[in-house]
């Protein structure tokens, strides 16, 4: 008996995708050698594990990763498939219990302070959604296209988006718009996702044009008439639906000028116009960003070398250590070090969905496209704040910033993921032991 026991073990071990987990410690690894040349001080040269300092205090995340991880690693896998609703439902909790009783830090107040830590609970709301989008969708009656099903499933990602938009971070809260990206592979029409784009692109023109609004949406409903008397002239089927998308693009219009202008904090409404224009404020609110291409630029080809980057060393770039930590790896290893990080997520997220498509469990894909949304989102658009080509948002790089939340955030995501496909030539349900 115990011998059978020890080869079923075995048996799931020899399972365990070694190339992910190989990506995972590469990342952590690297992303605290990084936090360490962000926060290096020539004149008092700390330890690199000193606790008073950002990389010690990683350290200690990544010790505290490695436990969670072996502890997801040992739990019954029924139990991701049994717990993910009530997990859902603790987040939500959770989500509330900030608004009510965080600590406001940087205008957001999405942290519960226990003394000895900080902890944002939006970081895992993220996991409890994909968690809870797998199991949905991975019931056998689950069509998504169904109008109550597909308002379920708006409904569980919204939930948690509105809660982490009442706290103030935008950020994190755009980060559950991502997961369309999954919803796209489990048969959400790409119509839909050509929608959301053309809603990007108006958003951009909104910005861009905000001294125009009424001409835009004048320009909107004159191209819309155009296209109803050219091509549906006669087909008042197609007429009507070319007259409610024109009514669409004009709400958008309005409703993203009402939202940036009106929702949006002032210091929000100013990381947004500095990336329309960035020359409006450099020594104010662009400062950051235009230190952080100052940092990226100077790096050139193959870097300073480490410990060597000047705008790092002395400190030019707000929050390098965490929201900015691209811009050490461009200006320490240059062109060439930007590249490898490039790299190193492309292989990575090519390497989950390798893993998604060769599973027998619907929840198990679902969850593992949930995983590559999250993960390509945030790589995306940090790497773009940096460089200037998306606003400041606070968007951690998933493994290279630092922050206890965002580690294990993005630990539990992985190894549940790896559990999962731990059992990859089965059907996981919560029962099917």
């Amino acid at each position: 008996m115990e011998r059978s026991g020890r080869r079923i073990v075995r048996g799931l071990l020899n399972q365990l995708d070694s190339t992910l987990l190989l990506l995972y410690f590469a990342g952590v690894v690297t992303g605290l050698i990084n936090i360490y040349a962000a926060v290096y001080d020539p004149e008092t040269e700390r330890s690199f594990f000193d606790l008073t300092i950002n990389s010690g205090k990683q350290f200690v995340w990544i010790c505290c990763a490695l436990a969670i991880a072996l502890f997801i690693l040992l739990l019954d896998v029924r139990l991701y498939v049994k717990l993910a609703y009530p997990a859902y439902g603790a987040i939500l909790l959770m989500l509330v219990g900030v608004l009510l009783f965080g600590r406001e830090i940087a205008g957001s107040k999405s942290w519960f302070d226990l003394g000895f830590m900080r902890f944002q609970p939006s970081e895992l709301a993220k996991v409890g959604t994909v968690l809870a989008l797998a199991r949905f969708l991975s019931d056998p009656n689950t069509k998504l296209m169904r109008p109550v099903n597909l308002m379920t499933v708006l409904l569980i990602i919204a939930a948690p988006a509105i809660l982490t938009l009442l706290q103030g971070d935008t950020g994190s809260a755009l980060v559950f718009a991502s997961l369309s990206i999954m919803l796209y592979r489990e048969g959400l029409p790409g119509q839909v996702l050509a929608l959301g784009l053309m809603a990007g692109v108006l958003l951009i023109l909104t910005l861009v044009f905000k001294a125009y609004l009424f001409e835009l949406m004048l320009a909107i409903a004159g191209c819309g008439i155009l296209y109803i008397i050219l091509f549906n002239r006669r087909k008042w089927k197609q007429a009507i639906g070319s007259a409610l998308l024109t009514a669409l693009a004009i709400a958008v219009v309005f409703s993203v000028d009402f939202f940036v202008y009106n929702v949006l904090k002032p210091h929000q409404q100013k990381r947004i116009e500095v990336l329309i224009n960035p020359n409006a404020d450099v020594k104010g609110v662009g400062w950051q960003v235009n230190q952080s291409k100052i940092a990226i630029g100077s790096g050139g080809f193959s870097g300073k070398g480490f410990l060597e980057g000047t705008q790092t060393k002395f400190k030019f770039v707000p929050d390098q250590s965490t929201d900015f930590i691209f811009c050490t790896i461009a200006e320490e290893y240059g062109w060439l070090g930007s590249l490898a990080l490039i790299t190193f997520f492309a292989v990575l997220l090519n390497r989950l969905i390798v893993i998604a498509e060769r599973q027998k469990s619907r929840f198990t894909r679902v969850y593992a496209y949930g995983a590559v949304s999250i993960l390509f989102f945030h790589f995306a658009v940090n790497i773009g704040m940096t460089i200037g080509l998306f606003p400041v948002i606070g968007i951690p790089l998933p493994f290279f910033s630092y922050g206890g939340s965002s580690l294990w955030s993005f630990t539990i995501l992985l190894f549940i993921l790896l559990k999962l496909d731990m059992h990859r030539k089965m059907p996981i349900t919560s029962n099917f032991f």
